[in-house]
């Protein structure tokens, strides 16, 4: 039987032209106004999934 997508991760990860996989970085939608400067900036920026990850993550978008 053909394996389906897992739609929860599908929105959550992009997979590039490249074959990497980014995720959002965790933390971001409340209560940042706590967080100093450097904290905030960091948050913006997007993350590669980890090495440990990327072969669970990739049977899991079979689409991709």
């Amino acid at each position: 039987m053909k394996l389906k997508t897992t739609k929860a991760l599908v929105k959550r990860i992009k997979i590039t032209k490249t074959g990497k996989q980014i995720k959002r970085k965790a933390g971001q939608d409340h209560f940042n106004s706590r967080e100093n400067g450097n904290t905030k900036r960091n948050k913006r920026s997007d993350l590669q999934i980890h090495h440990t990850l990327r072969k669970a993550v990739k049977a899991l978008t079979p689409n991709k």
